[in-house]
């Protein structure tokens, strides 16, 4: 009988440590913690302190929430030494970006193992969005908020040169050399800026052409990124480039707010922010915006965005209504006053988001995708800009690049 006790007094006391499986006690009190990286000083941070978490307390007495503000990169270091020193927060709001990183150190929950109504809420949820979180085959995140990008084009250059928006990959290619050259001023003009060579640049053109990153799974790339279509879309990119018709990526390139605000570049595939930035700097230039040209594979543009995310020491019952309630209508749309896009399908209908400036964003969420979420992208995308860089400059083409970038990216994704 005393061996029988001993046993019942420690399973007892293993369960209590277990607060995956404890559920909240009438009239206790449990605070959890919540890492974001809203600025101190921002709208959405003035909301979260002063409208939600307040009304997400009144909803759940027993439930305090202790948010914690952080800078952006401030908050990836944090979690991988919190993690070393088993001091992490209950939830966070990650950059999809990280998940995969933070997955691989087994320090998510994987949501859809351990949440019985994790197909109800994730079901009220944009699915692109909801790809973000989805890593080997679980889910280890809710989508909180989400962004992509669309074609930004200066309204003057394109009347000046006779060229319509473009609403095919074909025409698009005939709109970058039309409207490249030289303007009235003797000054060179670009038809299209691109600030860079990584994945968020590029993925959108590699999607729209036809192609694809690697296989479904995310296990193998060769006789993908290697592949006619993704291969035809880095040839065509580069002729561009070559042509004189694409640029700003290189060093000593103008900025691409102050090209496109002075008419010299005349298009560009930029987020919600760009308009921001125009109104503050050139808000006498008159622009347009459009989706992303399509091509074969329809008009694809790349996700981007944060996800609310449970890590493995969390207080998994308080910590989950919380999740519930920061993707819920009712926050999401407190949130899009701030300027950021919902995932709630319900919140997306709300006039409040129909009026908002991000308003033409909305299509392309629907069809964007997100990058590759396995833990090597970061190594995946420097290897990316490599080749892409060898294929601009002319040191290899395009399918001896890709070739080479595909047996790079099996051996990281093994």
């Amino acid at each position: 009988m005393r061996t029988f006790t001993k046993i019942l007094a420690v399973m007892l006391a293993c369960m209590m440590l277990l607060p995956a499986c404890a559920a909240l006690a009438e009239g206790e009190t449990v605070t959890i913690n919540f890492w974001h990286h809203y600025s101190a000083q921002s709208a959405e941070n003035e909301t979260l302190m002063n409208v939600l978490i307040p009304a997400f307390e009144a909803e759940n007495p027993g439930i305090k929430v202790n948010a914690v503000s952080h800078e952006w990169a401030e908050l990836h270091d944090k979690v991988l030494v919190s993690a070393n020193a088993n001091a992490l927060p209950d939830v966070a709001r990650c950059d999809i970006a990280w998940l995969p990183e933070f997955q691989k150190m087994g320090i998510l929950v994987a949501l859809d193992e351990e949440m019985p109504d994790f197909a109800e809420a994730s079901g009220k949820l944009l699915p692109s969005a909801m790809s973000t979180a989805l890593i080997g085959g679980h889910s280890y995140a809710l989508a909180l908020n989400t962004n992509s990008k669309i074609v930004f084009y200066n309204k003057a250059m394109l009347e000046a040169a006779g060229v319509e928006v473009p609403a095919t990959m074909d025409a698009w290619i005939e709109a970058v050399r039309q409207l490249s050259g030289e303007n009235a001023n003797g000054q060179q003009v670009w038809g299209w800026n691109e600030p860079a060579l990584a994945g968020w640049n590029i993925c959108p053109f590699i999607w729209s052409f036809g192609g694809a990153l690697t296989n479904e799974d995310q296990t193998a790339a060769t006789g993908y990124i290697n592949g006619p279509a993704a291969v035809k879309a880095i040839e065509t990119f580069a002729g561009l480039v070559k042509e004189g018709g694409i640029t700003g990526f290189n060093a000593g390139d103008i900025p691409m707010t102050d090209g496109f605000g002075t008419g010299r570049y005349a298009m560009m595939l930029e987020g919600p922010w760009k308009s921001a930035e125009l109104a503050g700097a050139y808000p006498d230039v008159a622009y347009g915006t459009a989706p992303i040209p399509a091509g074969e594979g329809g008009s694809v543009s790349v996700l981007g965005g944060e996800d609310i995310a449970m890590f493995n020491s969390a207080n998994r019952e308080a910590a989950w209504k919380f999740m519930r309630f920061m993707t819920g209508e009712y926050a999401e749309t407190e949130m899009a006053k701030c300027g950021q896009i919902p995932v709630n399908k319900a919140a997306l209908e709300s006039d409040t988001v129909k009026a908002a400036d991000y308003a033409p964003f909305i299509e392309a969420i629907q069809t964007a995708r997100a990058r590759p979420t396995v833990a090597a992208w970061s190594e995946m995308d420097n290897g990316l800009q490599v080749a892409l860089n060898a294929v601009v400059t002319g040191e290899k083409t395009a399918q001896e690049a890709m070739d080479e970038l595909a047996a790079q990216w099996d051996a990281l994704l093994k």
